[in-house]
C-alpha cells in the first residue's frame, strides 16, 4: 500500500493578503529528506503590499529558509494542515484507506496539504501549481446540512466531508467528525455528536462555551442544531469577513504552538508562562490581551476543560503584530475523579488543575492576588447563576446535567490548596456547587 502513495516533492503556498478576496502566491514548499522547508517567490518579495506569512519563523527573504532546531516542517505551514479527523477522511476518501488500516498508513504531509481542502482556517491554501489556482471545495451549505437526512433519502448528494461527518463517523473515528459550513454571509466549523459519546460531549461544549461568553470572554459564537438524529455544534469562523457577492476576505492566523516555536513532539513543554511572555512583547493590545488570556486559563480550570492544548489557542496575524482570536475548543473533558491537569503549564512545572496554580501564575498576568480572586469570583458566579438556563437552552437532560456539575464543572479538585488570602473562593466555589448540584429535578 505505502508504495503506491503519493510522495509530491514540491506544493505552492498561496495567501490572502490584507482585505483581498483573491490570492497570490507567496511561495514554495520543498520536501526534502524527510523535511519540508519554504522559500518565498521573487514575485511576492517584490510585491510593496507582501507580509510574511509569520516571523520570526519566515521571515521575508529570498532563498530556502531554515527550519527551526528540531522540526520537520514550519510550524506556521502546519497551522493550516487538516487536523486528525481531516487526514482520516483524506486516507479514506481519497485513498481508500479504511478500519485498523487508518492507524498504520502514513503519508508525507504535502499530500495531506494538496489533499484537504481550500477553505482551510487561515489566510493560506496549498496548490500544485504557482499559475493557475485551482480550489479545493469541500464546504456544505447549511441548507445541505439541515436538510441532509432528506437529500439521503432522496438519493441526492452530499458533500464528501459531510458525507463523512454524518454517516461514516464511527467507520472513520479516532477524532471528532466536523465538516465546514456557509450560510449566506457567515462560516461556520461544524461539529457532530459521535456514536461512541457516554455523555453529550457536544451539548457540553455549547454549555461550556455560552458559560465563558456570559463570563465575559470572547467566545467564538456557538449554535446548536438538531441533525439527522445528531447533535450538531455551529461555531462561528472569526478567520472569514464577507465581502459580497460570494466574496470573502480572510484573516491570517497562528497557533500557540507556533507562537511559542514548538511543534507537536514538543508541545508538553508548552506553558502559559512563555505565552504571557509572548503577548507582552508582541501583541497589539498586552494588557488587555493578559487579562483575557488568565480569565481563559480559570474558565477552564473551573469548566474542567484539560484539553487546553496550544493548538487551542490561537492569533491573527496582520504582518507585524499579534491579536488574540476568540476563544474556541472550550469542551469539559472526561474525568473519572478528581485529580486533573491542564494540557499547558501554568506556572513553572505545574499544570495541575487548581485554582491556587492559575493565581501562582497572576502576575505574569499583570494582575495582583486581588484582581485574580475577583476574576475567578465572578466567573464562578456566572457557571452558578446561568448554569441551568444555558442548559436548557443545550436541552441537556438530567443525567448530563449532573454528570458534569461536580465533576467537569467546579470539581473539588479546583479549590484544593488555596492560600489563606483567597480561602473565600473555596467558600464560593462550595456553595455555588452544593446549591446548584445538577440534580434530576433540573430546578
Amino acid at each position: 500500500m505505502t508504495s503506491d502513495l503519493p510522495h509530491p516533492t514540491e506544493a505552492f503556498v498561496w495567501t490572502w493578503l490584507a482585505g483581498a478576496t483573491a490570492p497570490v502566491v507567496a511561495g514554495r514548499l520543498i520536501a526534502r529528506d524527510d523535511m519540508v522547508r519554504f522559500a518565498y517567490g521573487r514575485s511576492y518579495l517584490a510585491r510593496a503590499d507582501a507580509q510574511p506569512l509569520y516571523e520570526p519563523e519566515l521571515p521575508l527573504r529570498s532563498g530556502l529558509l531554515p527550519l527551526p532546531a528540531g522540526m520537520t516542517i514550519p510550524s506556521a505551514i502546519r497551522d493550516a494542515a487538516p487536523d486528525a479527523w481531516g487526514r482520516r477522511v483524506i486516507l479514506n476518501r481519497a485513498f481508500g484507506v479504511k478500519g485498523d488500516a487508518l492507524n498504520d498508513v502514513r503519508l508525507d504531509e504535502l499530500v495531506f496539504l494538496l489533499e484537504s481542502g481550500s477553505d482551510r482556517i487561515g489566510a493560506i491554501d496549498f496548490q500544485r501549481s504557482a499559475e493557475i489556482y485551482a480550489p479545493r471545495a469541500t464546504t456544505a451549505t447549511l441548507d445541505q446540512l439541515m436538510a441532509s437526512a432528506a437529500r439521503v433519502e432522496q438519493n441526492l448528494p452530499l458533500s464528501a466531508e459531510l458525507d463523512q461527518a454524518l454517516h461514516h463517523g464511527s467507520s472513520i473515528g479516532g477524532a471528532r467528525p466536523k465538516a465546514l459550513v456557509t450560510a449566506g454571509q457567515r462560516k461556520f466549523v461544524a461539529k457532530f455528536s459521535s456514536t461512541g459519546d457516554v455523555y453529550s460531549v457536544v451539548r457540553a461544549e455549547y454549555v461550556a462555551m455560552r458559560l465563558a461568553a456570559l463570563a465575559g470572554l470572547n467566545v467564538a459564537g456557538v449554535t446548536l442544531e438538531h441533525v439527522s438524529g445528531r447533535d450538531v455544534l455551529l461555531i462561528d469562523r472569526f478567520d472569514r469577513i464577507a465581502a459580497g457577492d460570494d466574496q470573502w476576505t480572510r484573516r491570517a492566523m497562528v497557533s500557540a504552538l507556533t507562537m511559542l516555536g514548538l511543534d507537536e513532539m514538543m508541545a508538553r513543554y508548552a506553558s502559559y508562562e512563555d505565552l504571557a511572555e509572548i503577548v507582552r512583547h508582541r501583541f497589539a493590545d498586552p494588557g488587555k490581551t493578559l487579562r483575557e488570556l488568565f480569565g481563559r486559563i480559570t474558565f477552564n480550570i473551573l469548566a474542567g476543560n484539560t484539553d487546553d492544548h496550544a493548538r487551542n489557542h490561537a492569533a491573527f496575524w496582520d504582518g507585524a503584530a499579534l491579536t488574540l482570536t476568540p476563544a474556541y475548543d472550550i469542551c469539559p473533558q472526561g474525568r473519572a475523579g478528581q485529580e486533573a491537569t491542564q494540557a499547558m503549564l501554568i506556572v513553572g512545572d505545574d499544570r495541575s488543575s487548581r485554582i491556587e496554580t492559575a493565581l501562582a501564575a497572576a502576575p505574569h498576568f499583570h494582575l495582583d492576588e486581588a484582581a485574580a480572586t475577583a476574576l475567578i469570583a465572578a466567573q464562578v458566579r456566572v457557571i452558578g447563576d446561568k448554569w441551568h438556563a444555558v442548559c436548557d437552552e443545550a436541552g441537556m437532560g438530567a443525567v448530563d446535567r449532573a454528570f458534569l456539575w461536580g465533576r467537569q464543572f467546579l470539581n473539588p479538585y479546583t479549590t484544593i490548596g488555596l492560600r489563606s488570602a483567597a480561602a473565600s473562593l473555596d467558600v464560593l466555589v462550595a456553595g455555588v456547587r452544593e446549591g446548584r448540584d445538577g440534580d434530576a429535578t433540573g430546578v
